[in-house]
């Protein structure tokens, strides 16, 4: 059920560029995702999706969505804690899998993810390598489930991750389609608002869950709405740095850190390289 979005819920600050749809653009995006949805599964003649459900905002609008295209019966729901998950966090995934009325599992990868530590006891040392092992594993679950149910796994990713490359390869992004990959982050707070989610869960702090206290912008080290506003003026925009700097407001190195993202990551938005033939 929608309901009329207001600005504190959608705004997790004074943002330096307000990117919210309008009220019929809303709704135009809103059918045009559950339809992407209903047309991927069809497509594959698969049976339904599989979605692995973090408690964030991302994978909670994907499941509503989600259940919107295919119905409670479509969707087979996993969440997936280690011991570096916010237990609050996770019994959120919980919840959401429990008012969408659908099915769901919760598997516990602790000691999947131990089972790699032990083998490879040196590279486990580095917190980064370790965080996308558990990553890693849950899409290995993910695509357990999809192939013997015969369904599609759904991402969670938004447009801000994916262009600055915040996710991990053959991880969070090893799925068969992103729903609201094309959406900034602050249109997914938007958007979720307008299809019912709770404000709590609309504006939680948002975690790839990769160790303990991780949080996205302490690593990346800008909030969304700088993000959002620098990819949508600057990389996707082209407008120029120094114009950027101006419209927005934000300082420079800001803009700077937002480039380095893009560019360091082109590597995770082609296919893997292969000579010239």
């Amino acid at each position: 059920m929608s309901q009329t979005p207001d600005r504190s819920v959608l705004l997790s600050s004074d943002p330096p560029l307000d990117l919210r749809f309008s009220e019929a653009e809303l709704e135009t995006t809103r059918e045009r995702i559950v339809s992407f949805i209903a047309d991927v599964v069809a497509d594959a003649g698969a049976e339904g999706a599989v979605l692995g459900l973090s408690g964030g905002i991302d994978s909670t609008l994907t499941a509503h969505l989600a259940v919107e295209a295919l119905g409670d019966d479509g969707l087979h729901g996993l969440t997936m804690p280690s011991e570096v998950n916010d237990p609050d966090v996770m019994s959120d995934a919980e919840r959401v899998a429990a008012d969408l009325g659908i099915e769901y599992d919760v598997v516990a990868i602790q000691p999947i993810a131990e089972a790699v530590f032990d083998a490879l006891p040196g590279p486990a040392e580095d917190r980064t390598a370790r965080g996308n092992v558990y990553v890693r594993t849950r899409a290995v679950c993910n695509y357990l489930v999809a192939n013997a149910e015969n369904r599609v796994v759904l991402g969670t990713g938004n447009r801000a991750e994916a262009m600055t490359g915040y996710y991990t390869k053959y991880g969070d992004q090893a799925v068969d389609c992103n729903p609201i990959g094309n959406l900034y982050k602050q249109q997914v707070r938007q958007l979720a608002a307008h299809v019912g989610v709770p404000r709590e869960l609309v504006m939680q702090e948002p975690t790839a869950g990769m160790w303990e206290g991780q949080t996205d912008a302490a690593e990346m080290g800008l909030d969304y709405d700088t993000v959002d506003a620098i990819l949508a003026v600057h990389v996707d925009g082209g407008l120029s740095r120094a114009a950027t700097i101006r419209e927005l407001d934000v300082p420079a190195d800001a803009v700077d850190r937002v480039v380095d993202l893009y560019e360091a990551s082109a590597h995770k938005r082609s296919m893997p390289p292969a000579p010239e033939r």
